[in-house]
């Protein structure tokens, strides 16, 4: 089987002329993903496969982290990665606790109701502000924006892939 990977950030620029990158996290976890030591791969579109790297150093720097990646000491070696992406394996991914899920085991889950009746598929997460909404395509084409509460999501099972909802007055 292909190894999965997950993309945890974006490189958006260089910064300075010592080889550093301007990175857009893409992760929960940034902290722990461009601490010094931490191992990415580094896919760039218009080349297949990908180049491991290791952090030496990082800082936050408005919403985005400044990155020294190990080996690459100027500008003209890290140009290239500009637009590339950070990602990781699946055995490198951060351990959940109990009744946390990352978005990608999401995508994709069938949503039936408490009656078990068959609404749709989870096809993407939004964050507009107090909670994550789900849009659930439904049978018909149409979509259905899920807030993620506890009224309303009841169960989520990410290994068979089935999120139970209960359906609020005025949500359909």
């Amino acid at each position: 089987m292909a190894e999965q990977w997950y993309t945890v950030g974006e490189i958006a620029n260089t910064h300075g002329i010592r080889g550093e990158v301007k990175i857009v996290p893409h992760t929960d976890f940034a902290e722990q993903r461009f601490a010094r030591g931490s191992k990415l791969w580094i896919h760039r579109a218009d080349e297949p496969g990908a180049v491991q790297v290791e952090v030496l150093s990082s800082r936050n720097h408005k919403n985005t982290y400044i990155v020294k990646l190990k080996g690459f000491d100027n500008i003209n070696e890290v140009e290239k990665f500009k637009g590339s992406l950070l990602k990781i394996t699946g055995e490198h991914r951060e351990k959940l606790d109990e009744g946390e899920f990352y978005y990608t085991d999401i995508i994709g889950c069938e949503v039936i109701t408490e009656e078990e009746e068959r609404l749709g598929v989870v096809t993407e997460i939004l964050r507009p502000g107090a909670n994550d909404v789900w849009v659930v395509e439904l049978e018909n084409g149409k979509e259905l924006l899920l807030p993620y509460i506890d009224d309303v999501v009841l169960k989520v099972n990410v290994h068979s892939k089935k999120i139970t909802v209960r359906l609020l007055e005025g949500l359909m």
